[in-house]
């Protein structure tokens, strides 16, 4: 359980920070100074919400000792009563002034607002691993539409029975990556394969790395640390290309990161489309070392693809999907794939907010 005073303790802290800006603010070495001026400013619009709600809080507390004391002192009863109901009414308040102060504290989540690229591939299971990246594509699809986000696809490596060894894309709308950042991880399907004769059920697995998607200006990406190499496209869906060298590999040197884009028949917009999904691995990967709550972010997100490596199952014959992250069963997988998958995406969101809100100590 989290400890309040834990709490009054950092917004103490923040209360002297508060006022400690506003006098800066005023310093015209301050004011003439662009940069500083601007980034005490963004301080102090973050500190200035939870300032107020610490005002009420400490406003309810003195209210709430004034009536203790008078409960205790006053002999009339009438009166005595009356400042019971009240002081029931000022706990309440105060509970709600708790919950806000909380929530204000919680730091956003970083690149919550940005586009996203996924790249979902299979793991052990062969073929019905691949088909299952295509019924997972399929669903992040549907959820997309339902959200009114826009879809393109990156890159693919498809099989003869349409599925995917491995496809990337993106994702651009409102909120993308909010919504999807808890998708990383490996996802275990239990179903009967189409090819299975016997009717016994198979476990297959596929997994899924999500990253906020950035801009070159947002990572430094040097072109000396970059080896560019074009070729001919190949495998199934790539006949359309063979002919001429339109595949594009980009390798950053530095960090040994390889992105492979074929899906265009132009040179230039596999090398745009591979620049696109290097920049967010650059970028991840940086954010992996800063921060740690997301070091070795990819290792974790894309794992071996083992079956043991799960954050979601999905039972067809049960028609059962669970989060084994939150232990949440919801018993409409046909729905789910369907693109319904809002409620599991706000589950993990609450039960994100609530880890993060335990951390405050």
């Amino acid at each position: 359980m989290l400890n309040f005073n834990n709490i009054i303790e950092k917004l103490n802290k923040f209360k002297s920070r508060y006022h400690e800006i506003e006098e800066k603010l005023s310093d015209l070495n301050v004011i003439n100074n662009q940069k500083v001026f601007k980034e005490l400013s963004k301080e102090l619009s973050f500190l200035d919400p939870i300032i107020h709600e610490y005002e009420k809080y400490n406003k309810s507390i003195k209210q709430l000792e004034d009536l203790d004391q008078l409960i205790k002192t006053e002999k009339d009863q009438e009166i005595v009563e009356m400042a019971k109901e009240e002081l029931k009414i000022i706990n309440e308040d105060l509970e709600n002034i708790k919950i806000n102060i909380k929530k204000l504290l919680i730091p956003p989540v970083p690149n919550a607002d940005k586009n996203t690229i996924l790249e979902i591939r299979a793991g052990t299971g062969g073929e019905e691993a691949a088909l299952f990246v295509n019924d997972l594509f399929q669903m992040y699809l549907r959820y997309a539409e339902k959200k009114k986000w826009k879809v393109e696809i990156l890159s693919s490596n498809e099989t003869g029975l349409g599925g995917y060894k491995e496809i990337i894309f993106s994702i651009s709308g409102k909120n993308v990556y909010d919504n999807l950042r808890f998708e990383y991880g490996g996802h275990r399907v239990q179903r009967i394969p189409s090819t299975e004769s016997g009717g016994r059920i198979h476990t297959s697995a596929v997994t899924v790395a999500v990253m906020p998607e950035v801009e070159a200006k947002e990572v430094d990406v040097r072109t000396e640390d970059l080896k560019i190499d074009v070729f001919r496209a190949g495998g199934a869906g790539g006949q359309h290309v063979n002919k001429t060298e339109s595949a594009v590999r980009i390798t950053h040197i530095p960090t040994g990161i390889v992105v492979q884009c074929q899906d265009s028949p132009s040179q230039h917009m596999n090398k745009a489309s591979a620049m696109k999904v290097l920049c967010s691995r650059l970028y991840d990967f940086e954010l992996s070392k800063q921060e740690k709550e997301r070091s070795e972010m990819r290792r974790v997100q894309v794992g071996t693809g083992d079956r043991s490596d799960k954050i979601r199952t999905y039972n067809y014959p049960q028609n059962r999907v669970t989060d084994h992250r939150i232990n949440l069963t919801l018993y409409k997988l046909d729905l789910f794939m369907a693109g319904d998958i809002e409620e599991m995406v706000e589950a993990l969101k609450i039960s994100d907010v609530e880890k993060r809100i335990q951390n405050l100590n």
